[in-house]
Formats: structure tokens, sequence, C-alpha cells
């Protein structure tokens, strides 16, 4: 047997190994997992917060009403999707507009909901989906990041997800109660909060210098299709390059 053989052998039976840990992984969904996943993300969640204040603030300038913005949040819960929203609503409310824009950046969460797949099949549908609903991309860094380490705390979602979503909905509310004193949020700086809380997110993912290709492939894909097409592609963009590139580099 050459040594390339031999390594390929290796590399299978690792693939191999690894795969029937996780579907032999026990995956418990408890008051306990609840608590850690909203204690673990109240840090991130407070990052979301001050987000949602410029959301608050957008949509009253925008022309809805503070419950108006408030339901949005409630049962949105998506950032990015809101402010994009917001930013095209106007009277009658482009349907078409809005509804195309925010599917074509909510099309990341299909990636996000794959990625956590192998340990919700064990849960129940109504956990599972319950779970979902909460589902950003903030807990869903620290959920895959919690399950991939064994723990199998399949409430972890959810626990973080309700973090996000009180912290989320307050500030809205503060927000678009309070947006006429609070002027614009760039002169505090609340526009780069959720860009801090995503590099934050990103040393967690780090595992040495073999993160560097799907990482550099992501930002090179992202940048390239942001200048070449209209919307935001980038986002679905960069995360299918990413995944192709990890993908390649577990292969050879």
């Amino acid at each position: 047997m050459t040594q390339m053989d031999k390594n390929t052998v290796e590399t299978s039976s690792t693939d191999k190994d690894a795969s029937t840990e996780t579907e032999s992984e026990v995956v418990e969904f408890s008051r306990n997992g609840i608590w850690s996943g909203f204690v673990t993300c109240v840090p991130v969640a407070l990052g979301v917060g001050a987000y949602g204040l410029v959301f608050g603030v957008l949509a009253r300038e925008a022309g809805l009403s503070v419950i108006t913005a408030v339901t949005m949040s409630a049962t949105v819960l998506a950032g990015a999707a809101q402010l994009i929203a917001v930013g095209l609503w106007d009277w009658p409310v482009p349907v078409v507009a809005v509804v195309g824009t925010t599917l074509v950046v909510n099309l990341r969460y299909l990636l996000m909901g794959a990625s956590l797949r192998p340990w919700f099949t064990r849960l129940s549908s109504r956990r599972a989906y319950t779970s979902l609903f909460f589902l950003a991309d903030e807990n869903w860094a620290l959920t895959i990041k919690d399950l991939r380490a064994g723990n199998g705390r399949g409430a972890f979602l959810l626990g973080s997800g309700l973090a996000i979503w009180v912290f989320w909905v307050a500030a809205t509310a503060i927000g678009a109660v309070a947006g006429g004193r609070i002027g614009d949020p760039e002169t505090y700086g609340l526009d780069f909060v959720l860009t801090a809380i995503f590099l934050s997110l990103l040393v967690g993912f780090w595992e040495g210098r073999s993160s560097l290709a799907p990482w550099i492939t992501a930002a090179v894909v992202a940048v390239i299709v942001e200048a070449v097409l209209p919307g935001r592609w980038y986002i679905l963009a960069g995360g299918l390059a990413a995944s192709l590139a990890e993908v390649v580099r577990s292969a050879q």
C-alpha cells in the first residue's frame, strides 16, 4: 500500500468516525439547555439590542407606528431583512420589492438550518421548529459551536434565541419611542455594532490556518458578486463558496 493510499484510508476512517460520533451523540432538550443558551448569549444579545435601537429609529422615520415596529421585531426577528424592509417602505407598500429583497437576504438560513440537521433530527418536530423560529446569525454561531463540542444541548438554540428576542424587541420599542431624542444612530457608532458582533463570533470559529481557505474564498466571492449583481446575492454566494471550499479542503 502506497503512502497516498494510507492517507486516503486514514482520512476516510477519520471522517467515518466523526460521522458515527455525531450520529450516536445524545441530544437532550431540557430547561438547563435553555438556560445555558440564554446566559451564554446575553453579552451578544446586548449588542443586538443596540442594533435594535437603530431599527426602531429608522422604522419610525419610515412612518411605522411604535406598535407596528415592535410587532415586526417580535414576529420576524431578522435584523438585516427588517432594516431593508423599512428602507423600502412607502405608501402603498411595495410588497413585491420588500418580499423579494428580504427573501434573497434570508436565503442564508437554508445553509444555517442544514448545518443543524444532524442534531435537530433527533428532536421532536415541535421542539425543533419552535427553536428554529428564534434562529439568528448570532445564536446560530453559538449553538453550532456548542453542539460540535459534544454537549448535546438541543435546547441551546431556543435559549440563546430567547435572549436575542428579548433584547431585540425591547430595544426596538425604545428606539421607536425615543427615536427623535436619539437622533442619528451613526453619531454613537451604533451602525457598526452588528459588524463588531460578527467579527467577535468569527474568532470563535478560528481553527488555525485551515480556516483561511473558506474565509478568504467567502470574502473574495462576496466582494465580486456584490460588484456584479444588484441586491444582496453576495451573502448567499459567499456562504456557498465557503462551503464548497471547505468540502474541497476536507477531501484533500
